[in-house]
């Protein structure tokens, strides 16, 4: 007998849900079992524009689908995902995974006794720039890490603070780069636009002795996306929205190099060195579709989320005491 095919709805259809409903509706992976938007005028547009089912309720979406996508302001985010997981669904779910540490533990407990899974849209670990760093299995040992996260203001996202809405993103990719502990953070913030902080800064020291800066501001006049490792002779940069990896490294002449690389002869310490500038070949791809093949290989038990209900719990940990010391101070 034929396996029944996959199917996967969607709540939300906001900015970013209905990117995702489309995303569902073209893949030939699975079917798209359609969506539930308490927004009834969004509705009739969605539906208009795609000819897709809209449910009336969400109870009604998941008796039709073996999985969901959950797209809703993060303050509905753990109601919502409580629901799919007590009907034992896999859920795909916006970052950041909840508002506070408690739902989130809640959530992945209770997808554990569900024997479900959560996977949290950091999507930026599958920026094709950090991406590369995996793909052409780069290791890394940070002596020090430098991101910026700059965007000019838009009133999406401010029902929480820019710790939560862009900082985020680069504490999970920190979190994934840096195999330590914290050991001490330092955080102060400003609010300018809003009733919660618009800009923000961290200083997170790890117990391996590395030591990380990050700023965000949701009120900059431009996009700034970028991330600047230190190593002992070597520099990467990567550029968030060019999907751009660079690399410096210092070798010594008789190291072998890449046929492809531009050197730089210098002397240093009275011994002939050269600094070797690299940059990865990188594939273009749409991180938001990686993230949905992700989820549906996930659900057919061919790989595993990349970006984990635990990683996004873990991120989200970071988020809330970065948040807590910029309060304090």
């Amino acid at each position: 007998m034929k396996k029944r095919e996959l199917s996967i709805g969607v709540v939300g259809v906001g900015h970013l849900g209905k990117r995702h409903l489309e995303n569902v509706i073209k893949s030939d992976m699975v079917r798209c079992s359609g969506f539930y938007e308490i927004d009834k005028e969004k509705s009739k547009k969605i539906i208009n524009e795609n000819g897709i089912k809209s449910h009336a309720s969400l109870d009604a979406l998941l008796k039709e689908s073996d999985a969901i996508i959950i797209a809703v302001p993060t303050t509905e985010h753990f109601k919502i995902a409580k629901e799919c997981l007590n009907k034992r669904k896999n859920i795909f779910i916006e970052k950041p995974i909840c508002k506070t540490l408690k739902e989130a533990d809640a959530l992945i407990k209770l997808s554990d006794e569900n024997n479900c899974f959560i996977q949290v849209g950091h999507i930026e670990r599958l920026n094709p720039a950090i991406f590369t760093l995996k793909k052409e299995k780069i290791k890394l040992n940070p002596r020090y890490i430098e991101i910026q996260r700059l965007a000019p203001f838009n009133s999406r996202g401010t029902d929480v603070p820019v710790v939560l809405d862009l900082m985020i993103h680069d504490l999970d990719i920190l979190l994934s780069l840096i195999d330590s502990t914290v050991e001490k953070i330092d955080a102060t913030g400003i609010s300018i636009m809003t009733n919660s902080i618009d800009i923000a800064n961290a200083r997170i020291k790890f117990k391996n002795g590395c030591v990380a800066n990050i700023t965000s501001s949701r009120i900059a006049q431009d996009y700034v996306r970028k991330l600047k490792v230190f190593e002992k002779n070597r520099y990467i940069t990567v550029d968030f929205l060019k999907g751009l990896t660079e690399i410096y490294k210092v070798l010594d002449l008789e190291e072998k190099i890449k046929s492809n690389s531009i050197t730089t002869p210098f002397i240093r310490n009275g011994k002939e060195k050269r600094i070797v500038y690299e940059k990865p070949h990188q594939n273009k791809f749409d991180a938001l579709e990686m993230e949905l093949e992700n989820f549906i290989e996930s659900n057919k038990k061919i790989s595993k989320p990349i970006v984990s209900g635990k990683d996004g719990r873990e991120a989200l940990n970071l988020a809330i005491t970065i948040q807590k010391k910029i309060e304090e101070d």
